[in-house]
């Protein structure tokens, strides 16, 4: 079986869970719009101030949301030794791992389709005439922040104090990318709205770099 068909069937197993409970992505949602709220009535922006302080605000809302969801990735894997049965069956482990991404870069798309309209609403910014490049700038940053925090999920997933320590290995990973998304958004959000080429090359390259690395590396990975 070929990692594509084979990380489809992992990514399609992600999503009939999850969609059948619906107890990550509701505790997601939840959690970033209470995130967003806050922020909200703790600044009382102008709206000056909200294309400003804006892009920083919702880039926490969505690394707090995508913490909280990446972490169980591998965690519930372990419960019922399903892990070890994937790891048995004929496909590559990058297969594996790539239907894990694809899966939680699902699910944190879902999150921020939601979240936008509340974000644009509370915070008094229109997103329509720059909404085609916000959601490319999005698209990017989510996909650095899916690969990193799958990645290091199975890295922490059989430590002790897993919830600890996944922040721990992701946060100072993700400074580059974190950086570049909030300053391509905040280009997008002022008076005259521009996409700078250097942060698009900084999230593109993020994305490459980690994504090649978790090929290379994902047989250590899913062994460990």
């Amino acid at each position: 079986m070929n990692a594509g068909r084979a990380a489809a069937i992992i990514l399609t197993k992600e999503v009939r869970a999850e969609f059948r409970a619906r107890e990550l992505l509701n505790t997601t949602l939840v959690f970033a719009f209470v995130v967003i709220v806050m922020f909200s009535f703790a600044f009382d922006p102008t709206a000056s101030e909200s294309r400003r302080f804006g892009p920083g605000l919702l880039w926490i809302a969505l690394l707090f949301a995508g913490s909280l969801m990446l972490q169980p990735s591998f965690a519930r894997e372990h419960a019922n030794d399903t892990l070890d049965a994937l790891c048995l069956a004929p496909v590559s482990p990058f297969s594996i791992l790539l239907g894990k991404i694809a899966a939680n870069f699902v699910f944190l798309t879902v999150c921020e389709v939601v979240l936008l309209p509340v974000f644009a609403v509370l915070y008094n910014v229109s997103l329509l005439p720059v909404l085609g490049r916000l959601v490319f700038v999005l698209m990017l940053g989510t996909f650095g922040l899916t690969i990193t925090g799958t990645v290091f999920s199975a890295v922490a997933a059989q430590a002790r104090m897993r919830e600890l320590l996944l922040p721990l290995l992701l946060l100072p990973v993700l400074v580059p990318l974190l950086l570049a998304a909030v300053e391509a958004t905040a280009g997008l959000l002022a008076d005259t709205p521009e996409l700078q080429r250097t942060w698009l090359e900084i999230l593109v390259g993020f994305d490459v770099i980690f994504f090649t690395a978790s090929w290379l590396l994902s047989d250590f990975l899913l062994e460990e």
